[in-house]
């Protein structure tokens, strides 16, 4: 397995209009703002639009984006497996909008969605509150729940993957629509 390649901002933004930018967050995510031409594919919808991304490889770089760089540089290990070569952006989002760079919102869009890392946040907050209030007015077994939530969020810190993260991604507000994403695909069929 090899391991991508990471462009920092200031070089993706040079290079920003020769690149594929696939944006690899949830559609909420997406929709509060985006690198300039980016392509939302939620990152487990790769597998799925993995012929549509290996066309645009064969016409240009591609580069994948997420909030901090985790989903990206996993989008890239899935796509490396498969023969295609992708880059991620250091830092993510965040970084690009630390930096200065312009964010774009989806035209007509009001959606706005928390980010993954906050709805991850609150959900073990709320699993963890959730368990030590049973535990002290039910029975002392439901301090268990929020040890594992401790344990999770320890295996998630040492393997840079989230399984939180996994499952809220598929709640109904964190899906692409299947008009957006087909339309999405075609784009990248197009380049």
């Amino acid at each position: 397995m090899t391991t991508p390649t990471s462009l920092a901002t200031d070089e993706a933004r040079t290079r920003l209009h020769e690149l594929t930018v696939i944006d690899v967050r949830t559609p909420g995510e997406y929709a509060g703002g985006h690198l300039p031409g980016a392509l939302n594919i939620p990152l487990d919808q790769i597998r799925r639009a993995l012929p549509d991304i290996r066309h645009a490889a064969g016409h240009g770089d591609v580069l994948v984006v997420c909030a901090s760089g985790a989903r990206s540089e996993n989008a890239c290990k899935i796509l490396a497996e498969n023969g295609v070569t992708a880059a991620t952006l250091s830092g993510g989002t965040g970084a690009w909008a630390a930096d200065g760079h312009e964010l774009h919102h989806p035209q007509g869009s009001s959606r706005t969605s928390w980010g993954m890392e906050r709805q991850v946040r609150l959900t073990a907050g709320v699993i963890v509150l959730l368990g030590l209030l049973l535990g002290l007015v039910v029975h002392p077994a439901f301090q268990l729940l929020s040890a594992g939530i401790a344990a999770g969020l320890v295996f998630s810190a040492l393997t840079n993957t989230c399984g939180m993260a996994a499952l809220l991604a598929r709640l109904p507000h964190n899906r692409p629509r299947a008009a957006d994403l087909d339309k999405t695909l075609a784009a990248l069929r197009n380049r």
